[in-house]
């Protein structure tokens, strides 16, 4: 049988721009892009056209865009550069439902002496649109521009309205594909697999006028310079299928939408006993998220993956790790028995409706035997 893929806010398969691009680059991108000689030199203006492409797709300057080699990277080297980069260090304040990069970047921080502070989220996975109403001196804000597991859009612009200053660091990696993250951030991270780049790749975008030191081990250096050498073809990879993204992602979006409106209909009037987490209508059109009580969600993953489904279950971001989602314990829902189904730009209504037809079946299977 073969596999139906409903894991694309893991990873969108390659875009048929990130395959032509990286095989072209590949043979012209290989050398180190900081030499003199003349491969390296090619390899250097081959990056600086990827930065200006990127810099096109995201509306911002080519000198504020950093290739990275992950959205992990980008994220902690946003968040940790602009801590470095204050005065007076004061808390990092991240959202309670952001990615694990996030929570293993404040991890970092305070057992170096660092204050971090939780903001928590409404039962829907939204912070408050004040988010520093309660924290004093913060150094940095680190909200994403959506869920990575349930898709609720974060009020990004109302946000970034009431700082007053305080950087805010938006990891964008699970909306960018889908739609223009809202106005008022400081920092943008995301990740080229997300919208069919290539492992290998991120983005880390610093505007004008936010102050950045090194952070890690090294020379108090730019950013280019403390990120270090990166994988060319996949960065040229990565701003070649951005650029297709953005020009399809409208029609895209809506179809995707459409789906996943008949996915959360469909479960919610066939499967008994069974949680859509999330906001229903403000959140990301290619996302959901629904748990079943009384059921394992490994087992449940594995059951789909038998009947020829591949989805994430429990958190995003450490589904291998058997262990609940920190995303679903924060919003204060039924955290087991969870999966995530994620569409891609290739998924079919032929797809979606046999995947539709076997879950009532295999959710209840798994009940009868483990009553």
């Amino acid at each position: 049988m073969s596999e139906t893929y409903f894991d694309g806010a893991t990873a969108q398969p390659p875009h048929p721009a990130a395959r032509e691009a990286y095989a072209a680059a590949l043979s012209e991108g290989w050398a180190g892009p900081g030499r003199l000689y003349t491969l390296g030199r090619r390899s250097r203006m081959l990056l600086e056209a990827a930065r200006q492409s990127a810099a096109a797709s995201l509306d911002v300057s080519p000198d504020e865009v950093t290739f990275t080699s992950s959205g992990t990277q980008a994220v902690h080297a946003g968040i940790l550069g602009v801590i470095a980069g204050r005065s007076e260090p004061g808390p990092l304040v991240h959202g309670a439902v952001e990615h694990s990069s996030v929570l293993h970047a404040a991890q970092w921080h305070e057992a170096r002496g660092g204050a971090v502070a939780s903001v928590p989220v409404d039962r829907s996975g939204r912070v408050d649109a004040d988010p520093l109403a309660e924290v004093e001196g913060a150094s940095v804000l680190a909200v994403q521009s959506a869920n990575h597991e349930v898709g609720t859009r974060q009020p990004i612009a109302a946000i970034a309205a009431g700082l007053d200053g305080v950087p805010l660091v938006c990891d964008a990696a699970a909306s960018l594909p889908w739609e223009p993250v809202p106005e008022g951030w400081s920092v943008l991270a995301a990740s080229a697999r997300k919208w069919g780049g290539l492992s290998g790749a991120g983005l880390l975008v610093v505007r004008k006028g936010v102050r950045w030191r090194n952070p890690f081990p090294g020379e108090d250096a730019s950013v280019r310079e403390a990120i270090g050498e990166v994988d060319v073809p996949a960065a040229v990879a990565a701003a070649a299928s951005l650029r297709a993204v953005v020009a399809e992602r409208e029609e895209l979006s809506k179809r995707a939408r459409a789906l996943t409106e008949r996915i959360r209909e469909h479960i919610a009037a066939t499967v008994p006993e069974v949680e859509l987490p999330g906001d229903p209508v403000d959140r990301l059109p290619h996302i959901v998220t629904f748990s079943c009580l009384g059921v394992d969600g490994e087992v449940l993953l594995t059951e789909l993956n038998r009947a020829g489904f591949a989805v994430s279950s429990g958190s995003a971001c450490a589904s291998t790790r058997l262990r609940p989602s920190h995303v679903l314990q924060a919003m204060g829902v039924l955290s087991h028995g969870n999966v995530r189904v994620s569409l891609h730009r290739e998924t079919t209504e032929e797809e979606v409706d046999r995947f539709l037809e076997a879950l009532p079946g295999i959710v209840e299977g798994i009940r009868r035997l483990s009553r």
